[in-house]
């Protein structure tokens, strides 16, 4: 069957500003000097039915080698190229790869149809993460080989192998998992899907689990201040999920997995080729967990029981006159009930006799994007991205009842062309967001309506390989917040061939989504108190705003005939205004009220990737964070949030197609909220131990169609003792279950198959 191709893909990717900020910003635009490096640019062609067509997205990398880079909307890239590095690989699905020795630039590469001639043969292995060194965004591509390193059942699991993204639990009863990304919660970090913002806003939190693992293609991690043209809401960086896609999905996919807590995972994915034109892919995921486990004997479920449905279907089309059109849908189902294990979920709801919580969530969205490439004028192009989501969400915690729906609207515009030579490149656009909330709690209301248009710039000036630059800013004006100016700018600076360093800097803001992004604190008694302004601004409260500044300087080296890299981050980000959520103030409250103060985030991590023999990969990082926020009983260190954090990963592959994997994460101290208020017997320490966990996992492939796998979660079995408070007495006002710094369930074993047909 011939293969549908993808070719073209254009799409990337308060009134009052500080002045001396946006002034420093375009200095440091216009005070820029230039320099020379080694680069290898080129252009990748596609041979089909008699015709030379430039490849969108087809994969350029050196042999044995972190670094990489994949073609633009013209077929075009550029390459760092270090001393050692002697063999180009350029790849693309459905085509033949191919390999140059010593490539001279420019390079012009046709690659045929894979039907058209035996597949070649290209000895050695490629990374399961890149890092490309020519754009000045510090930007980590996580590859689908990686992320098959653990067997990950959705986004919110995929980093387990990567050190700049910590996962965690919200609370010791609803089972869901959140992020962290330079010490501070992941709502701060924008996530896109295919450069679409999504999901957000009821969805912030639990939308990473409505995206299956299997479903993933790649993930491409950037920390600091992500692109103006995605929207103003990234303050401590972007994380764009890239799913499969007719182009480079198998015909069929079949992936089973069971784990020792009784959960049961499918996925079946198909691609068709309707005609030359067209292709289609659907994506279908199920997974359910019917067994109670309570293996610290408190009486609560471990894990939640639950049942969810997955569905996405996508097309895509294009012709020979650039123009590219993608569209879809997605349906999402979850109903996760949890609580003690006497709970009753068809007659218990409202009881003071045991207690239990669920929530139920429907979800449908869909999403069109059309660009066109202007084949006779390089550089130029335009795109239009829609995406319209339905949410809705029924839920209780005990006594306690949370419902929300939210209807969104997206919309984004995007102009881009070279300014009179390739070393200046252009985007202008505009986009609007439309929110549309209805929620309640505890019988409360709290109905909002949200629309925001935006204008943005963004320029991209590259006078020479040593130095590049990426300036942009957005001007948005909110129906509620009024107009504001969001500037940011990425500097990238080669001295030598080996050495890369890197200056971000940037405004970020978004409205703080009050109760769905705490819903863990609904599994306890504390009373919220949402300490708002009574206006008609969101729960009353102000938007939140912060800079956000970064340095990364990244060392290559070749010992032993074998690349490695050792990068040093550092970023600081300050908040104008942030909701605060203070659970020290009172034990028997939350409260969420407006930044009165200062609140930081400072982050350190020291990485190194290497080879250490052949076929064994190891990734060591240490990661320093100084996370502070004024209360209102003064300034304090965010709880929950470890000081010190240490990673190991190692990977080893034989000849035979064997894998084995092992992740040691190190997790410092981190300080828990105040309980001095409470009786005696219901306070906890101050600080939570210091404690390391261990994953492992073993895998087996046979012609790259067929794979078994079989892996352990905390290979050491440690737990967090007692992570709720008055769990034998969940009714009086001092129960808690959201105090939670470790692992609940323990030692998890599990396994699974995968299979593909081509």
């Amino acid at each position: 069957m011939e293969k549908f191709r993808d070719v073209v893909n254009t799409w990337t990717g308060s009134k009052s500003t500080n002045l001396g900020r946006l002034t420093l910003f375009f200095l440091l635009v216009s005070s820029i000097s230039l320099a020379q490096s080694d680069t290898l640019s080129g252009t990748v062609y596609g041979f089909l039915d008699g015709k030379e067509e430039p490849l969108t997205g087809a994969s350029v990398y050196w042999l044995e080698s972190v670094i990489g880079t994949t073609t633009d909307a013209e077929g075009e890239f550029k390459l760092y190229r270090g001393k050692n590095h002697k063999t180009l690989i350029i790849s693309f699905v459905g085509y033949k790869s191919d390999s140059i020795l010593n490539p001279i630039a420019p390079i012009n590469t046709v690659l045929k149809a894979s039907n058209e001639l035996d597949e070649a043969i290209v000895t050695g292995r490629t990374k399961t993460t890149a890092i490309d060194r020519v754009d000045p965004r510090k930007v980590e591509k996580i590859g689908e080989k990686e992320l098959l390193k653990a067997a990950c059942c959705s986004l919110s699991e995929s980093f387990e192998t990567n050190p700049s993204v910590d996962v965690s639990f919200t609370d010791a009863v609803t089972g869901t998992r959140q992020i962290q990304m330079l010490g501070l919660s992941g709502i701060y970090a924008q996530m896109t899907r295919e450069n679409i913002p999504n999901p957000r806003g009821l969805a912030t939190i639990q939308g990473l689990t409505f995206v299956p693992g299997p479903w993933i293609e790649s993930i491409h991690l950037n920390k600091g201040a992500g692109s103006v043209v995605n929207g103003f809401e990234s303050i401590t960086g972007q994380i764009d999920v890239n799913l499969r896609n007719p182009a480079s999905m198998d015909r069929w996919f079949f992936n089973l997995y069971g784990n020792q807590m009784g959960r049961l995972e499918a996925n079946i994915h198909t691609a068709i080729d309707v005609s030359k034109n067209w292709g289609s892919a659907l994506l279908l995921h199920g997974n359910v967990m019917e067994t109670k486990n309570d293996r610290n004997n408190d009486g609560f479920l471990d894990m939640p029981l639950s049942r969810q449905l997955f569905a996405l279907n996508r097309w895509e089309w294009y012709n020979d006159k650039g123009i590219h059109l993608q569209f879809g849908v997605k349906g999402v189902h979850s109903d996760k009930r949890s609580g003690q294990v006497s709970f009753n979920h068809d007659s218990d709801k409202g009881s003071i006799e045991h207690w239990g919580a669920r929530n139920t969530v429907n979800r449908i969205e869909g999403w069109m994007k059309l660009g066109k490439v202007f084949l006779d004028k390089p550089g130029k192009s335009i795109g239009f991205q829609l995406l319209a989501s339905h949410h809705d969400q029924v839920g209780y915690y005990g006594q306690r009842d949370h419902n929300a729906t939210q209807n969104s609207l997206f919309a984004n515009f995007i102009y881009e062309t070279f300014l009179m030579t390739s070393n200046h490149k252009l985007k202008i656009g505009l986009n609007a967001q439309a929110d549309d909330y209805t929620e309640s709690f505890n019988s409360v209301n709290y109905d909002r309506n949200e629309l925001t248009a935006g204008f943005f710039t963004e320029w991209l000036y590259s006078p020479s390989d040593k130095f590049a630059a990426v300036a942009g800013i957005r001007l948005d004006q909110h129906n509620i917040y009024g107009s504001f100016v969001s500037p940011r700018i990425h500097i990238r600076y080669a001295p030598d061939e080996n050495s890369v360093f890197r200056v971000s800097g940037g405004q970020g803001r978004r409205t703080a989504q009050v109760l769905a992004e705490n819903a863990g604190i609904m599994a306890s008694n504390r009373e919220f108190l949402i300490l708002g302004d009574n206006s008609d601004k969101p729960f009353g409260l102000n938007q939140e705003v912060a800079w956000n500044y970064g340095l990364n300087f990244t060392q290559y080296f070749t010992l032993d005939y074998r690349d490695g890299a050792i990068s040093l981050d550092f970023y600081r980000t300050e908040f104008i205004n942030q909701i605060i959520v203070d659970r020290d103030s009172d034990a028997q409250t939350v409260s969420f009220y407006n930044l009165q103060g200062t609140s930081y985030s400072n982050s350190f991590q020291a990485q190194i990737d290497y080879e250490i023999i052949n076929r064994l990969d190891v990734r060591i990082a240490y990661r320093w964070f100084d996370v502070h926020t004024t209360y209102s009983i003064g300034e304090l260190r965010v709880p929950l949030v470890a000081e010190h954090r240490g990673f190991v990963n190692l990977a080893y592959q034989t000849r035979k197609y064997w894998k084995f994997d092992g992740t040691l994460n190190l997790t410092g101290e981190k300080r828990i909220p105040i309980t001095n208020s409470n009786p005696a017997e219901y306070r906890l320490e101050e600080f939570s131990p210091v404690f390391a966990t261990v994953n492992v996992q073993i895998s087996k492939t046979w012609r790259e169609k067929f794979e078994i796998y079989a892996g352990v979660e905390n290979l050491t079995d440690f737990r967090q003792e007692n992570p709720i408070i008055s769990a034998d007495d969940p009714f009086n006002p001092f129960f808690d279950a959201s105090m939670v710094w470790g692992p609940i369930f323990g030692r998890n074993v599990y396994a699974g198959l995968r299979l593909n047909i081509k």
